[in-house]
């Protein structure tokens, strides 16, 4: 795999960080790994109290689910979002469908799965694309951005043979990109604070891509906002977090239009927890909520929810 191919993928410091907040909060820790791991350790009759489940999976548009549907066959809790749920997040036009038909604002979209499709997009420029299914920035360039007709159709064929999947066709959003960080389920869900995403003034197109986000991250600037913007996104992160039965943690990211309003780009129940480079702990931090303290919430949410008794 490229670097970007592996893009969601975990190395072990976020693993390492994660198992030292749990030992910390008194945790017993045990390391399993990847779902052939995990389908090993159930034929041998391992079982767990409760699992920490941060499997990106590798083949399809429903692995994220893959690891949670197998928990539920056993039994067993886990932290964070259950397969449903995993499943209409990542699919990114499945999610903005049910987000839209609820009254929260998205861009308009349309979806591209060939050449045909391309006759049919009647979206005023510019527009902007990505692969459908998705994350961590794959696919988004400054190649994302498009202003004419006569690029549409040569970058969205370039996708769907990178990807092997179909393109999200969007209205493209020129305000200030917002991420917003919440902790809980349900009626105990929060935002945690809302993240101002500050990219270079001479970055290519305006766009937060992947170069950004892994390659030179040190460009970007960070920092916690409460404008009315911000309110605004919290409100609406909220609501579309309880519609969609996300649980325990995650992040969802906007990014305002013409007017300052903030628009839904996309929902991470399955949100990065690198402690030095993840957007979530990062405003965990600047909301004055430290690592493992954010750990404990998560754990706690997804005890209550399950029943579990400390």
């Amino acid at each position: 795999m490229s670097a970007e191919e592996a893009a969601e993928f975990d190395s072990l410091d976020p693993i390492d960080h994660i198992d030292r907040a749990l030992s910390a909060l008194g945790h017993s820790v045990d390391r399993i790994g990847g779902i052939r791991a995990l389908c090993r350790r159930l034929s041998d009759g391992d079982r767990w109290d409760l699992v920490w489940n941060i499997c990106e999976g590798h083949l399809g548009d429903a692995r994220e689910s893959q690891v949670p549907g197998l928990l539920d066959a056993f039994g067993i809790p886990y932290v964070f979002s259950g397969p449903h749920t995993l499943t209409l997040c990542l699919h990114k036009p499945w999610s903005k469908r049910v987000l839209r038909d609820a009254g929260i604002p998205t861009a308009r979209f349309q979806v591209v799965r060939g050449r045909r499709d391309l006759s049919r997009v009647d979206i005023p420029y510019p527009l902007f694309i990505k692969p459908v299914a998705e994350g961590s920035g794959k696919g988004v360039t400054a190649e994302s951005l498009v202003n004419e007709r006569s690029d549409l159709e040569s970058r969205c064929m370039a996708l769907i043979g990178t990807f092997g999947q179909p393109v999200l066709v969007e209205e493209y959003l020129p305000g200030r990109e917002l991420t917003v960080g919440i902790l809980g389920t349900d009626d105990d869900a929060a935002v945690a604070g809302v993240m101002e995403v500050s990219i270079p003034p001479d970055a290519e197109r305006n766009v937060y891509s992947y170069h950004y986000k892994y390659v030179d991250e040190a460009a970007v600037v960070y920092r916690l906002v409460n404008d009315s913007a911000a309110v605004r996104a919290g409100e609406l992160a909220l609501g579309a977090w309880r519609l969609l039965g996300c649980r325990d943690a995650g992040r969802i990211d906007f990014r305002l239009d013409r007017d300052g309003s903030p628009c839904l780009i996309e929902l991470n129940p399955l949100a990065g927890l690198n402690a030095v480079h993840s957007d979530l702990p990062t405003l965990c931090g600047f909301a004055g909520i430290a690592y493992t303290e954010m750990i404990r919430r998560i754990v706690e949410s997804a005890m209550k929810r399950c029943r579990l008794k400390p």
